[in-house]
């Protein structure tokens, strides 16, 4: 006896309730991926992004708004500050590291951050091909920029106001592309570098600001110490990029908790309509499974029957959960990308979803344990009576 063909038959007889089944244990499934790929990878991103920089200095405002303009490149500024400033706090002993940024201005939805060469070395940069700025007006891509525009050291092109595609081109000041990043894998791809001055340059500045000031710490005791005294005695905030960005995670967090709340509820359903579906297609079969013990077939038969029907439904829901988990954070990653140079793929894998699987794969086949042994159990002469 073929008993994974038999097992198909069976549930080919009942093609509505198998596709319920299915569907609704895929969409929970679906719906767990979908989940720990975006927070895998946003939590990864976020992670990548901000460990090189342990605080920025800015304009007072909302401190995760200023982490997510000026270290990830999200949203917008919460104003300038004096450069002047920004250097005294720079020039503190405690400081290592400082680097400023200078936001305004966008190319094709890339931000152009009037900066150092040291910025450079808060993400291991290298140059590509070409040079590093000089000069006003000199500016270096990073590596997804010049991809996606197609520029290469030589081009020229003018950048537009505002942070987002749409803005009015600075017709008057042209950039000119010197050189070209390797890729890093960070938010610095995704830039498009240029000095200081080319910022005050192209906004006519007289006052000389800056948007933020990057800092590392020369010890760890500066991070006891050293954002208390900017947000004490100066005009300035000072935010940690690693406080923030695990705040921001934990905001998202909530909502991902009621996505995955509502995966459960439907894995569940999933399991309880498959009980329900193996019990109702045992009764039904009675007559058949009786007959299949008086042609010879063992209590041990019937029970790989039932065992595989329901491990066939388990089977083919999580591989089509997978799929649907897989092919959603593509689409989203697709849809994100039209406003936002960064996005989700689906073409990732995190090693939770082996954990989930397993999980999914043992409560199936706990769930089709009992009409199993149900099927052992019946006495063929008893059900043959009736």
């Amino acid at each position: 006896m073929n008993i994974p063909r038999l097992a198909l038959a069976y549930l080919a007889a009942r093609p509505l309730a198998t596709a319920l089944n299915v569907l609704l244990l895929a969409i929970g499934l679906g719906t767990m991926v979908l989940l720990l790929l975006f927070t895998a990878q946003a939590e990864e991103r976020f992670a990548r992004d901000a460990k090189p920089v342990d605080l920025v200095v800015g304009a007072k405002g909302s401190p995760l708004q200023l982490i997510l303009s000026a270290v990830l490149h999200a949203d917008v500024p919460t104003g300038n500050i004096p450069y002047d400033e920004a250097k005294r706090i720079a020039a503190n002993p405690m400081v290592a590291q400082a680097v400023p940024v200078s936001l305004g201005d966008s190319f094709r939805g890339y931000r152009i951050v009037g900066t150092e060469p040291s910025y450079l070395a808060l993400y291991d940069a290298k140059l590509e091909s070409g040079a590093m700025f000089e000069h006003d007006m000199d500016v270096v891509l990073g590596s997804e920029v010049a991809r996606k525009t197609g520029l290469a050291a030589g081009a020229q092109f003018v950048g537009t106001h505002g942070l987002s595609s749409g803005g009015e081109a600075h017709e008057s000041h042209p950039f000119k592309v010197v050189g070209v990043l390797a890729p890093t894998g960070s938010v610095i791809d995704r830039l498009v570098l240029t000095p200081l001055e080319s910022v005050w340059d192209v906004h006519g500045s007289k006052a000389t600001e800056v948007t933020a000031m990057l800092l590392r710490y020369r010890t760890p005791l500066a991070a006891a110490t050293l954002p208390r005294q900017v947000n004490a005695t100066t005009s300035l905030q000072a935010a940690s990029p690693a406080f923030e960005t695990a705040r921001l995670m934990n905001l998202v967090g909530v909502g991902a908790d009621a996505l995955r709340l509502f995966a459960i509820v439907m894995m569940a359903s999933a399991a309880a309509s498959m009980f329900a579906a193996l019990m109702a297609a045992l009764n039904e079969r009675r007559y058949d499974l009786a007959l299949l013990r008086m042609l010879g077939a063992r209590p041990a038969t019937l029970f790989a029957l039932l065992a595989c029907e329901g491990v066939t439904l388990v089977v083919a829901g999580v591989i089509l959960g997978l799929a649907l988990g897989h092919g959603a954070a593509q689409a989203l990653g697709r849809w994100i990308a039209r406003s936002n140079s960064w996005s989700v793929t689906g073409l990732a894998w995190v090693p939770q979803e082996l954990w989930l699987v397993l999980v999914v794969l043992a409560a199936g086949a706990v769930t089709c344990l009992l009409p199993a042994i149900q099927a052992y159990r019946r006495d063929p002469a008893i059900l043959l009576k009736r």
